[in-house]
């Protein structure tokens, strides 16, 4: 029996998905649509004896797509074999935007689907110093009007059991201009549809995916043969469907000056200032940074505590053997190395979300945008670009955010190069070793290459971003048109489940990844081929007699270390790395720091025979690390092993690779494709091992 599906649509910034929320009591999932990346939200309800299917279908102003997300309302509601086609359309209003809404509305009634109309946000008509007469707007849709607010519920359950109803007769609105009519005419013959404006939608449409490519060739022939456009059309409609609504509703819809929008336009002159607008929101940007370490801090803290002990507990408590082992070492270090990045997710995404809510979100992407265009990027891009610069996994879900899938897309392959904190205590040991303390007019030198340091990843984002969109094809052009909100207090509940939405995914879609790369690091660097891993211990005996017992437990994690299928596969990649200036033991580094960037320096510490556990933040501890990496010697050159040209190409080399698990599973769950996520990660490699490479041969 096919379910009874009723889909949402509405312009962005509606309160469209708070009224989705409050109609599905959030029995709802979050998912992608199949083959593509753009959100799917899907919930029910259950009245009049039934249970009904709510969609929430992405934002847009017009049925005439411009991104994926919006295609996908097109395909939605001209496709009536697909399986989720709606039984109903709610098109959902708010008070200063009826005459968009009435545009939408209009084009879904005339594809031949039965639809409603919803004025959201009502409580709002009278600060927006709006009135309706809503009889005769009832009687110029043709259909029952409803009125809610979903921010406290009103109207919500009057609006709910009107989902059996079906509107009444609707006139169309819409004639074809003369100089279109041979074409529609031969179309019709073509695509014998049900309703003249889907044929003309045919018609206008540069493609429409549920048609056969002969169909669609068709198609092209007939606006070639007409020496018409696509982009004609589309202009056409546009241009006659505004200004005959215009004059339709002057008697309906009446607007007079009122101390809200005055207010919103006194807020405007100062946040969309040329000057202080800008300053207002770096500084914004940055206290949100600021609040995403400053809070997440003393949880992240707790939880990297707790867990330890927790693993330490199960390790004495679970009997002595390799499963124990790979329980507590591999998976339960794993889901820690999952659970970690929690508070971070959570608190940059409440965060957001209430930009989003206040309207504020919209003022960023005015701001950024013309900034940002020339490169391929989105104004909202700046926000996954700035928050990379804390941690790149909560960065990419962020880019969620971004209508435009090209747009995304590409804002998610180039915001790992920007420098994030896990790139830092790599840094520092780096900086130390092989910079002088030094200074360079007045300021610190080794300070100075830190600075550097992070202006590269911001040049590397950007100089990658424009060459990606000169690649990246995309069948939409992406053009910033949007009407910028009321300032308005945040619908809590909508915050929460986004928040939800978000760190839940990241939990249960890319965290299995994470577990499953931990876990096979683990196993490379807990195991080996021969008795030089397993009888580590008698060989470390056998050749440094009267160590003492911690010394000796080092110098077995150590050699251990070198033995394991981690050291064979570092001594294995030798060849490739050796060009870079490094040896077998930096690429035991470059591979174990896969898991995190951070892991690279406790590896190094083990290697040394140190401990994994060197607190470069303990002044002893760092002094030891640096002085042992500092006496070291390359074998391949004789020279030591951490020089000038090797450090600096070290440091570009970690500057630009992509050499983190987590980044890769949540680009893996966020494209919701292998194909961008080996791009990406062959892209970053690929340039880190080139500027490692001609910096270390013109340096050495």
């Amino acid at each position: 029996m096919k379910k009874t599906i009723i889909a949402l649509l509405g312009n962005p910034n509606v309160g469209k998905t708070s009224l989705f929320n409050r109609i599905t009591k959030l029995h709802q999932q979050v998912g992608n649509y199949p083959g593509i990346t753009v959100e799917k939200r899907e919930g029910t309800v259950k009245t009049n004896g039934k249970t009904y299917t709510v969609v929430d279908l992405p934002g847009t102003y017009t049925l005439f797509p411009t991104s994926l997300d919006e295609e996908i309302v097109f395909n939605s509601l001209a496709n009536k074999n697909s399986l989720t086609y709606p039984d109903l359309v709610v098109v959902v209003a708010e008070p200063n935007n009826i005459k968009r809404s009435i545009v939408l509305y209009q084009q879904a009634r005339e594809l031949g689907v039965p639809a409603i109309f919803v004025i959201n946000m009502i409580d709002e008509l009278r600060t927006k110093g709006l009135e309706i007469d809503y009889q005769q707007l009832e009687s110029y849709l043709g259909t029952k009007v409803f009125t809610t607010d979903a921010r406290n519920g009103k109207g919500i359950q009057h609006l709910i059991q009107a989902f059996d109803e079906r509107p009444g007769h609707y006139l169309s609105r819409f004639t074809a201009d003369e100089q279109y009519s041979e074409a529609l005419e031969e179309t019709k013959k073509v695509f014998p549809l049900s309703t003249e404006y889907q044929t003309w939608q045919y018609l206008a449409q540069d493609h429409v995916s549920f048609l056969s490519m002969e169909q669609r060739q068709k198609l092209i022939e007939i606006r070639e043969k007409h020496k018409i456009s696509g982009n004609q059309l589309q202009k056409s409609e546009a241009i006659q469907r505004n200004k005959r609504i215009e004059k339709d509703i002057a008697d309906i819809v009446f607007s007079k000056e009122n101390q809200h929008v005055s207010n919103t336009n006194k807020i405007d002159k100062v946040l969309l200032h040329p000057v202080w607008g800008y300053v207002i929101f770096f500084f914004l940007l940055f206290l949100l940074f600021q609040l995403v370490f400053t809070l997440s801090a003393p949880i992240m803290d707790w939880i990297d505590e707790n867990f330890a002990a927790f693993v330490d507990f199960m390790a004495v408590t679970l009997p002595e053997g390799p499963i124990a082992d790979l329980f507590t070492q591999g998976i339960l270090a794993g889901i820690g190395g999952i659970v970690i990045f929690v508070p971070q997710i959570a608190i940059l995404f409440l965060l957001v979300s209430l930009m989003e809510e206040t309207g504020y979100m919209s003022r960023v992407v005015f701001l950024m945008d013309r900034w940002l265009r020339p490169y391929g990027l989105n104004g909202k891009s700046v926000i996954p670009l700035m928050s990379g610069v804390g941690c790149a996994v909560p960065a990419i879900m962020a880019a969620r955010n971004i209508e435009n899938t090209k747009e995304r897309l590409i804002t998610m392959l180039v915001t790992p190069f920007m420098t994030c904190a896990a790139r830092l205590p790599i840094y520092v040991v780096l900086i130390a070793l092989v910079i002088p303390d030094d200074t360079f007019l007045g300021f610190g030198l080794q300070g100075l290459v830190l600075n550097l340091l992070y202006i590269l990843g911001v040049l590397a984002a950007l100089v990658s971003a424009w060459v990606l969109n000169k690649i990246v094809k995309s069948n939409h052009k992406s053009f910033l048109i949007f009407e910028l909100p009321s300032y308005k207090t945040p619908d809590w509940r909508n915050v929460a489940t986004n928040v939800w939405d978000k760190t839940s995914g990241f939990l249960f879609g890319a965290g299995k990844i994470i577990l499953a790369m931990a876990v096979i690091l683990w196993v490379l660097g807990s195991f080996g081929p021969n008795d030089r891993f397993s009888e580590a211990e008698r060989y470390v005996t056998e050749a440094n007699p009267g160590l003492a017992e911690e010394e000796l437990a080092e110098e077995v994690a150590s050699f251990q270390l070198e033995h394991s299928f981690l050291g064979y596969i570092g001594m294995g990649i030798e060849p490739v790395v050796a060009p870079l200036g490094y040896d077998w033991k930096m690429g035991i580094g470059l591979v174990s720091s896969f898991a995190a960037r951070e892991v690279f320096v406790g590896t190094m510490a083990t290697v040394y025979s140190l401990g994994e556990d060197v607190d470069i933040e303990d002044d002893a501890q760092k002094e030891t690390l640096l002085s042992k990496m500092k006496s070291e010697i390359n074998r391949n050159t004789g020279r030591p092993a951490y020089n000038l040209a090797s450090g600096i190409s070290l440091l570009l080399f970690y500057a630009f690779a992509m050499q983190c698990m987590s980044t890769i599973a949540i680009m893996k769950r966020e494209t919701g494709s292998w194909k961008w996520t080996m791009i990406q990660t062959v892209m970053m490699t690929g340039i880190a091992y080139l500027i490692a490479f001609v910096v270390y041969q013109l340096m050495k």
